[in-house]
């Protein structure tokens, strides 16, 4: 599954090699959302591996950028016990303002997130909003 969200790059790390067959770099996202009026942030670490490691290269923290990135997971056992860990590996980074629509003429300086599912072909949800407060369960 290959999604998309708009923010800023809070934080990038240093290209981790964590063996000689695979190599990896972590980056912070900054995303701030607003819900009812109020601001709310969050920052994601996403990922980059082996030859996209570069790619992050070009931008600055502090920039907005938009990031193409698929959910990947594992499960391993230790011990006994079953673990599971989730990454949100990066394959493209883009500016977030060379990335915008035509007409649209103002940068989104305060890097609100905007999650859409990358693939073209898939009609159902190409907008995702993680935060139950949208939701407007009243009956009445």
């Amino acid at each position: 599954m290959s999604l998309e969200v708009t923010g800023k790059l809070h934080v990038k790390y240093d290209t981790q090699v964590v063996s000689d067959r695979f190599k990896k770099r972590e980056f912070v996202m900054e995303l701030a959302e607003e819900i009812n009026g109020n601001v709310y942030t969050n920052y994601a670490k996403m990922q980059l591996v082996q030859n996209k490691c570069e790619i992050l290269d070009r931008f600055n923290e502090g920039d907005n950028i938009k990031v193409s990135f698929n959910i990947k997971g594992n499960k391993w056992e230790r011990d006994g016990k079953v673990n599971y860990i989730t990454n949100l590996d990066a394959w493209r980074i883009e500016n977030a303002s060379s990335a915008m629509p035509a007409g649209n003429s103002q940068p989104n300086t305060q890097a609100m997130p905007s999650y859409t599912n990358a693939a073209p072909q898939q009609n159902a949800g190409n907008y995702y909003n993680p935060s139950p407060e949208n939701v407007d369960d009243l009956p009445f």
